[in-house]
């Protein structure tokens, strides 16, 4: 279960150094590339919580197993693909497969373990998802520089085949498989879905394409249309919760003291980290011409730290815990300015840029996993499955957002620069660089706002 969870967190990560060499050999745009990284979140934040109830309701390992074989089969197409669209395509489709095996694996755990042997495999749980995170870019800056049998990128997705066909393999025989429909099991919602989908759709692409086409009527007709939909599925959510029903996203839970500002705060953060990530892969790759294995290592201290932080920050001193938050976002805000500073002028960057990347790892880290564990602590626990699958949905969402959103942000101004040259790209990362610090700076001022008890 955690070699399939390590093998889709590696999947977020492990594109975005790919993302410039996928650009050069299927002569893919600067929207092309926001859509393949985005593409993925799109689908699995939609469908996240749609995922959770299908394993409640037929089985999580069956269920489990159904989303890895889908995982493994668009991995395969999307190392096979021929154009930028089709390989689109299949990121939503892998995406999708995501959103139904990942959700089972703490379901699993949950219903598997006990007592400490719970404490033992949920520590293994936060131990993948960090190295998970740490893993990525390293990985596939390796792949892609192997260059293995003159594949350039497609490794970076094929690797998933023969790891997805042993876990197949194996979770047959060692997965529990449930057979009918669960009594209680809730249902899935599927106007909420649709409603939901269509919102995030006409959301993104938008704000993606936009730019490109320069800023169409169809393009704001779309965001006004998102607005809406965002509003219908509200309402509906709301009514459906009157009448006794499931909805997707529950009305009491974003009712409870806290959460609305802990949604916040999650989307902010990873908001930061999709479009901090994407923005300084093209400026170092595309700008200052570095292969894609040392463009993955340049996030090495970026990553150590967020892992070594969200391992060990409720052991620090109680009296530290009040403020982590806000300082998380805080330290985030001047890492991420470092960042563009160290890069100012086309530079290299030297020891500022090193001690940058570890400051947003450890501000990342600090703004999301305090969050994210004091948000699911205070709620009652028949709204624990829904606050989790909330907050999960949150975070791909803001992952989506910030690729969209700072992604589009650098490729207009490196578009009015004049290209990708060293000089002009770290201009672009520069102007991103104080709309991410913006955004940060906002995370802490929130950070500050204490909740009502």
């Amino acid at each position: 279960m955690l070699a399939a969870q390590f093998m889709a967190l590696l999947d977020v990560f492990i594109v975005n150094v790919a993302a410039p060499t996928i650009g050069s050999e299927l002569h893919a745009s600067g929207a092309d590339l926001q859509l393949v990284i985005a593409g993925y979140a799109i689908t699995y934040s939609v469908l996240l919580i749609t995922g959770a109830r299908l394993g409640d309701r037929l089985g999580h390992g069956r269920v489990h197993l159904a989303g890895l074989a889908l995982f493994t089969a668009a991995s395969l197409a999307c190392g096979l693909a021929q154009g930028a669209t089709e390989l689109i395509v299949f990121r939503l489709v892998q995406g999708a497969g995501s959103a139904v095996m990942i959700p089972q694996v703490l379901s699993l755990i949950q219903r598997t373990f006990t007592g400490e042997a719970r404490v033992r495999a949920l520590g293994a749980y936060s131990a993948v998802i960090a190295v998970g995170a740490a893993a990525g870019q390293t990985v596939g800056g390796v792949l892609v520089s192997a260059d293995l049998f003159g594949t350039g990128w497609r490794p970076v997705f094929l690797v998933n085949v023969p790891v997805g066909a042993v876990l197949l393999a194996v979770g047959r025989r060692v997965l529990p498989r449930g057979g009918a429909e669960r009594e209680g099991a809730r249902g899935l919602d599927v106007p909420g879905l649709v409603l939901l989908g269509g919102a995030v759709a006409l959301l993104t692409v938008p704000l993606v394409l936009g730019q490109e086409e320069d800023w169409p009527l169809w393009s704001w007709l779309s965001l006004a249309a998102a607005a809406v939909l965002f509003g219908l599925f509200c309402r509906y959510e709301s009514r459906l919760a009157r009448r006794g029903g499931a909805p997707l996203i529950a009305p009491r839970v974003l009712r409870h003291p806290g959460m609305g500002l802990s949604v916040f705060r999650i989307l902010a953060v990873m908001a930061v980290n999709g479009g901090f990530l994407f923005a300084v892969t093209l400026h170092v790759q595309g700008g200052l011409g570095y292969s894609a294995l040392r463009a993955g290592l340049s996030f090495a201290p970026t990553a150590a730290a967020f892992g070594a932080v969200g391992l060990t920050w409720r052991k620090w001193p109680a009296s530290w815990q009040r403020w982590l938050t806000a300082a998380g976002f805080a330290l985030l805000a001047m890492s991420v300015t470092g960042v563009g500073l160290a890069f100012h002028g086309g530079g290299a960057g030297g020891p500022l840029l090193h001690a940058a990347y570890a400051g947003v790892g450890v501000g990342l880290a600090l703004g999301f996993s305090p969050t994210l564990t004091r948000a699911l602590a205070t709620v009652r626990p028949e709204d624990a499955a829904d606050a989790s699958g909330l907050l999960a949905t949150v975070a791909q969402l803001g992952q989506l957002i910030g690729v969209a959103a700072f992604g589009t942000l650098f490729l207009i101004r490196l578009e009015s620069l004049g290209g990708p040259q060293a000089y002009t790209s770290a201009e672009a990362l520069s102007v991103c660089a104080w709309a991410l610090a913006g955004t940060a700076a906002v995370g802490a001022v929130s950070g500050l706002v204490l909740r009502r008890r």
